[in-house]
């Protein structure tokens, strides 16, 4: 069965990495972060990394250093371990997505982005699918998937058939995306898994949403987010095409 994306996606803007402002201590992806983004009525956007001991975690790096003190590998250390430290800017741990689904409740609609596993946007990946797949079994309020892996959704189409399911998209420049092949770049630039995944809609970046392959999805019934929105000027443009945003550091 393939499900398509709840219309209240298409309703409110959506918070990315939830309403972060460490100026008033919520970091991105915290509880705070989510709290406010529910609080204000937007939707949410979040990203899910992998603990060592197979645990779907919020967060949206690979490594630890930019959004903790600590340093290395997230995958690297277990559930425990990431519970305990501190987030900057703020006073609590990196949350589960367990956590997040029950602090949520349904109340918006929630967008969760899973991060490439594979390192370069290759077929290595399953174990953080099955644990978002897990950790969303019985969930019912508005949720969506997505990856800039279309091998992520794939696997989330067996997993979680009844999950809407999206592909994170881009123009792919290389610059942007050191450790992927440049062939594999040129490959995904197209776009060409939307069928075979069985997504329901994109999220694109805003600078390339006239790319035509854009508008031919949107003419074929593609719901078209896009990232990261930072100004009311560019929330316009990106409306020409896109049905909502995802936004960061102002109102939308």
């Amino acid at each position: 069965m393939m499900a398509g994306l709840p219309a209240a996606f298409l309703e409110r803007p959506i918070a990315h990495r939830a309403l972060h402002d460490l100026a008033v201590g919520r970091p991105e992806n915290s509880r705070a972060a989510i709290s406010a983004a529910v609080a204000a009525g937007y939707g949410v956007e979040i990203d899910l990394q992998l603990s060592s001991d197979g645990v779907a975690m919020v967060f949206h790096d690979e490594r630890l250093e930019r959004l903790t003190g600590a340093r290395g590998l997230l995958g690297a250390r277990d559930l425990a371990e990431l519970s305990s430290l501190t987030l900057k800017g703020g006073e609590e741990g990196i949350p589960t997505l367990v956590e997040v689904l029950e602090l949520v409740a349904g109340r918006v609609p929630l967008l969760i982005e899973i991060k490439d596993q594979d390192g370069a946007l290759g077929p290595d990946v399953g174990t953080l699918e099955k644990a978002a797949a897990d950790a969303l079994r019985g969930y019912e309020g508005p949720v969506a998937v997505m990856s800039f892996n279309p091998h992520s959704m794939a696997r989330m189409a067996r997993l979680a058939p009844q999950v809407p399911r999206g592909l994170t998209t881009d123009r792919f420049d290389p610059e942007d995306w050191s450790g992927v092949p440049g062939w594999r770049l040129e490959e995904l630039r197209g776009i060409p898994d939307y069928a075979r995944t069985g997504a329901c809609f994109i999220s694109h970046s805003w600078k390339d949403l006239a790319a035509p392959r854009v508008a031919e999805l949107k003419a074929q019934g593609a719901a078209i987010l896009c990232w990261t929105i930072r100004t009311p000027e560019q929330e316009a443009q990106a409306r020409a095409v896109a049905q909502n945003v995802t936004f960061e550091q102002y109102l939308a």
